[in-house]
């Protein structure tokens, strides 16, 4: 009889020292079968860009201030009129049946407790609408990796919209997926079903790689589709997957509500730059005409804090709310989030900054 795929299925609070230690007890707590692990922890190639994404923060330097009379950290802010907790957002990701037995229900509802922002995936384990009825009243965005069949892409961005979404976080950088060697070896096949792709086609992602899986993705997005994207929701559009100051002003021109600057955590073009490192000048484009968003490799509540200071309104997470994920369920992640919110806390007050504007403010030295 064939073994049905089995994640975890803790539920508890998280002991956390640091975010990095979390990733090799998800390797010693999480069976490799079918290489899932492999899939959530790899990157492209030498997997040299994943590696940069987080090394690149140690190329700039906090200039502290003192005498501030600062005696706590207010971290919270706001993205357009939506009222948060903390700067630090969960990063879209797909599958995270593949870390938990619930999914993305659990990691929306973690994230909600945190007082944040989950993204649901396309290729998420779980519906949009289930994602979205675990945390009924917190505020939920959708991610799209666009299809060559807009009648499909019409009917996700519908079901989202029913769901509730704020926003459509459209992907423009995995028209097809990297050259991931670690799923190679593995012969990876997504081994749960993807409910958003089921609801509309015969087939629902189970079985397959993902070569297979992007198979059906657009492969010529252009400009002009954040516009379309933007008719058919009625919604904001925040363009992810920026790592260019031109293209950034590109995506502004052409309707872009937000830039979300990311390479995927490194997972697809490998020897591009580190995200941190083109991050000011991508925020210097964008002159604050939108919000910017920010991901790939932070692990630090310092990282977060070096981000909002070159130019990010918000920073966003993808593994370490996978791990805490599958480590503890929906507390897993909300105690993720609260790690980096209590090391961002830390750095704020010795860097003598009260709140996330002040953050914003502060010059980091080369």
């Amino acid at each position: 009889m064939k073994k049905k795929y089995e994640a975890s299925t803790e539920e508890k609070h998280l002991e956390i020292v640091n975010i990095a230690s979390l990733e090799k007890r998800v390797k010693d707590h999480m069976s490799n079968e079918k290489g899932a692990f492999g899939y959530i922890r790899g990157g492209s190639e030498d997997e040299w860009t994943m590696k940069q994404n987080t090394e690149a923060f140690s190329k700039k330097k906090i200039m502290p201030r003192v005498l501030q009379g600062i005696d706590h950290a207010d971290l919270s802010t706001k993205l357009w009129d939506i009222d948060l907790k903390t700067p630090i957002i969960e990063a879209p990701s797909a599958a995270h049946g593949l870390a938990h037995a619930k999914g993305e229900v659990d990691t929306a509802k973690g994230v909600a407790d945190a007082g944040s922002i989950f993204s649901m995936s396309t290729y998420g384990s779980t519906s949009v609408q289930d994602a979205a009825a675990a945390a009924p009243d917190a505020p939920q965005f959708f991610q799209l990796y666009m299809s060559k069949d807009d009648k499909f892409n019409e009917f996700l961005i519908k079901e989202a919209v029913k769901a509730g979404v704020k926003a459509i976080v459209l992907t423009v950088d995995s028209t097809l997926g990297g050259y991931r060697e670690e799923d190679i070896i593995n012969k990876f096949q997504f081994p749960l079903p993807m409910p958003n792709l089921a609801a509309f086609s015969e087939g629902d992602g189970e079985g397959k790689g993902i070569s297979e899986i992007y198979a059906a993705a657009k492969q010529g997005i252009v400009p002009s589709d954040i516009q379309k994207i933007k008719d058919m929701s009625g919604l904001p559009v925040i363009v992810k997957g920026i790592q260019s100051p031109d293209d950034a002003e590109l995506a502004i021109d052409f309707g872009a509500d937000g830039i979300w600057i990311s390479n995927h955590g490194g997972r697809q073009l490998d020897g591009g730059p580190a995200s941190f490192d083109v991050l000011p000048t991508i925020a210097s484009a964008v002159d604050k005409r939108v919000p910017v968003i920010f991901d790939s490799g932070v692990r630090r509540g310092e990282h977060v804090f070096k981000a909002l200071a070159s130019g990010a309104d918000l920073v966003a997470v993808g593994r370490p709310i996978i791990y805490g994920l599958n480590l503890g369920g929906a507390q897993g992640v909300t105690d993720v989030i609260n790690h980096l919110n209590m090391e961002l806390s830390i750095t704020m007050q010795l860097a003598g900054t009260k709140t996330i504007n002040d953050v914003k403010n502060n010059q980091l030295l080369d």
